[in-house]
């Protein structure tokens, strides 16, 4: 998807710094990536930087996690801690949203992620994610439904207790101050 919206050169430049000193501060997401390519990468897609600048402005900070050599795409994944403070409190979809009769949350994860030009992690990246350290202790994160589950009202959302990570149903027009989402973006 192709975003249209752009970010000043001087919120470039921070956005770039910060997310320079993640790179640099945790190596172990990214072995043998070198941040001068993703920097190049970046400054080359205005969009995708406008995207990553959402994704930090919503408190996921994101981070290089992956680097796919058949498609020549740096692969960035929310990092934060907790699931993104920014992008809580929030139904799945919008048909969720807009079938909730009373309480209605103010937006729905998958339309969220759509504005921002992100995709809501799978339960396979939200797995991978996992691998890097110890993510939502406290929160859970909406990930990727399939059509069978969601044709029938649910959606799925994920967590990390005990030292694993547990993926769990709910109906897709629930919401909780400790869930939110967590995405992916290619560049």
């Amino acid at each position: 998807m192709k975003n249209k919206q752009k970010i000043s050169p001087q919120q470039m430049k921070d956005l770039l710094l910060v997310l320079k000193a993640r790179f640099e501060k945790n190596t172990n997401r990214h072995k043998n990536l070198e941040w001068d390519k993703i920097q190049k990468k970046l400054e080359l897609n205005p969009n995708k930087l406008w995207s990553l600048n959402e994704m930090e402005r919503t408190g996921g900070e994101p981070d290089v996690v992956g680097y796919d050599k058949k498609t020549n795409v740096f692969i960035f994944y929310d990092c934060s801690t907790e699931s993104p403070q920014g992008r809580r409190s929030l139904c799945y979809d919008r048909k969720a949203q807009e079938t909730r009769k009373e309480n209605k949350p103010k937006d729905s994860a998958l339309t969220m992620a759509l504005a921002m030009g992100i995709e809501i992690l799978t339960e396979e990246q939200y797995r991978e994610l996992q691998k890097f350290g110890n993510f939502d202790t406290k929160s859970s994160s909406w990930i990727l439904t399939p059509a069978s589950i969601r044709n029938l009202g649910g959606a799925l959302f994920a967590d990390f207790r005990y030292d694993n990570v547990f993926i769990y149903h709910n109906g897709a027009e629930s919401y909780y101050a400790a869930r939110g989402f967590r995405a992916s973006l290619q560049v």
